[in-house]
């Protein structure tokens, strides 16, 4: 086969092929993650610092990482994926580079900034560039890019402490630091946003989940009642599962359980490794199931069932826990339905605000980790005044109320919502405008407001930013009029007619309007 012929192959925008670049990037930044606290002790032994001191520089990790995604997100709805990776592929190979140097706490600490905006860049662009190129599957294809960032550090974490004992962390630091930077750099060229009309809107008879044909801008989004319950749904079940992850280890010492031998097919291991190893791989897997789940059933459903579930298993570690194997177990089941929040939460902020700016708004949501994860230190003073039956309590009631907000709050208002928006609701979208107003309106363009005024002799026109984005139909040929459609419809459905566009008083009273 030519060379042309493979980097045809290999540069062609096809969407599995995008999505599998994706995990792979994700796969390359787990480390950052996943990977730190195989660090942690020989920092400690290197320089005697001490281990509150160096886990400082975790916390600064998911502060950038968390907080900058919808920042580096707008930077992707603008520009494309390629620019942004490439960067992010940069600055996680000189944090690691810049850790194996560090003399100082300060320098420790810097380089756990620089890694979190390159995670964060990393994350939130590849994330958001499954939700754009598959419409039809975003719960699977959203599920697939973040297991690779919740399991990509399985294939890894062995080699680095080998590297660690043999030669020192400073090697580890600079050789995985720039072997995983140079992948990212690599495959983010091969990385492409899909063209107009390049990924065709599920047919509705197919479509088993409701999606918006409207594109909301951030501000839109911002304004939604409905965004910010997500938030809330999102903060509840994320901290229930960043606090057991961050105290499965003191849980199991408390509980004293962690060095008790295990067999499992002739291989023995202490509880502690095994339940670790059996979480990174459930984890891993109940993302894009889960995922694929919701594609199936219905977002809302799926989180019912996945946030009931961590609901009841946490409730049974608090009276079974004590057992080695159940603790194994309950935690392994716990693990398989937390992971699932970072497929469901991006496909249905995809669903209900669009693709345009799905990596932007996707990255708002995201930033509710950062919110859950400041609540963690929380457990540690409840387990102190408490026990630990009390944390576990409190994280179970987390996720049951999350259960039931889902299902009865968020799922009747998003139909709701999207009944204006959806091929199942409303197919009143193109706009019909006089050609005069479509160049006023496109100069009006700014991602971040969310409304375009075009005058027509003494009537004014407004029209949502999805008007001025790039979606306008051609001109009709003979026709003094234009016409402007959502992003995945250029004419109106048979037998219905396009609605006119007039003053903000005659608008109807039913159409969403992004919060306006």
């Amino acid at each position: 086969m030519s060379e042309s012929r493979v980097v045809g192959l290999v540069t062609a925008p096809n969407r599995w092929r995008q999505l599998l670049f994706g995990i792979i990037c994700m796969s390359m930044i787990a480390n950052l993650q996943y990977g730190w606290t195989l660090f942690v002790n020989p920092i400690n032994l290197q320089h005697g610092w001490s281990p509150a001191a160096i886990q400082v520089a975790f916390t600064v990790f998911v502060f950038t990482e968390t907080w900058l995604v919808p920042i580096e997100g707008w930077f992707v709805d603008r520009y494309g994926p390629r620019l942004v990776v490439m960067v992010g592929g940069a600055l996680v190979a000189a944090a690691w580079v810049v850790d194996s140097f560090a003399s100082s706490l300060f320098v420790l600490y810097a380089g756990a900034a620089i890694a979190g905006v390159g995670t964060g860049a990393v994350y939130g662009t590849c994330v958001g560039n499954a939700l754009k190129w598959f419409p039809d599957r975003r719960g699977l294809a959203a599920g697939a890019t973040a297991a690779g960032f919740g399991a990509g550090a399985a294939l890894t974490v062995i080699p680095i402490a080998e590297t660690i004992e043999r030669f020192s962390y400073h090697v580890a630091f600079l050789a995985f630091g720039l072997g995983q930077g140079l992948v990212i750099i690599l495959l983010s060229w091969f990385l492409r946003a899909p063209a107009k009309g390049a990924v065709a809107p599920p047919n509705i008879q197919r479509r088993k989940v409701t999606q918006t044909r409207i594109d909301y801008v951030p501000v839109q989004v911002l304004r939604q009642p409905m965004f910010w319950l997500m938030y809330l749904i999102f903060v509840l079940v994320a901290s229930g599962g960043l606090i057991a992850a961050a105290q499965i280890g003191p849980i199991a010492g408390d509980y004293g359980i962690a060095e008790v031998p295990l067999s499992v097919a002739g291989l023995v291991l202490p509880a502690l490794t095994l339940a670790i190893s059996l979480d990174r791989i459930f984890d891993g897997f109940g993302r894009p199931f889960f995922g694929w789940v919701s594609d199936t059933i219905g977002r809302e459903n799926t989180m019912c069932i996945a946030f009931g579930v961590a609901g009841v298993s946490l409730m049974l570690l608090t009276q079974l826990g004590h057992n080695p194997w159940l603790f194994v177990l309950l935690t392994a089941l716990f693990f398989s339905v937390f992971g699932e929040i970072y497929s469901l939460f991006p496909a249905t902020c995809g669903d209900t605000f669009g693709s345009k700016y799905a990596t932007t708004n996707a990255g708002m949501l995201y930033t509710a980790k950062g919110i859950a994860s400041a609540l963690v230190p929380l457990a540690s003073l409840a387990m102190a005044a408490y026990s630990w039956s009390a944390v576990f309590a409190i994280a179970a009631a987390f996720n049951l109320v999350a259960a039931l907000l889902a299902l009865f709050v968020l799922k009747p208002l998003r139909a709701r919502f999207l009944q204006g928006s959806s091929g199942h609701g409303s197919d009143r979208i193109p706009l019909v405008v006089h050609s005069s107003s479509v160049g006023a309106a496109a100069t009006g363009r700014d991602l971040f407001r969310g409304r375009t005024q075009a005058h027509t002799g003494s009537s004014s026109l407004e029209a949502t930013d999805w008007l001025r984005s790039g979606s306008t139909a051609a001109a009709m040929s003979g026709s003094p009029s234009l016409m402007a459609s959502e992003p995945s419809r250029s004419t109106p459905p048979e037998g219905r007619q396009p609605a006119v566009m007039r003053d903000r008083a005659e608008e109807p009273k039913g159409r969403p309007t992004g919060g306006r």
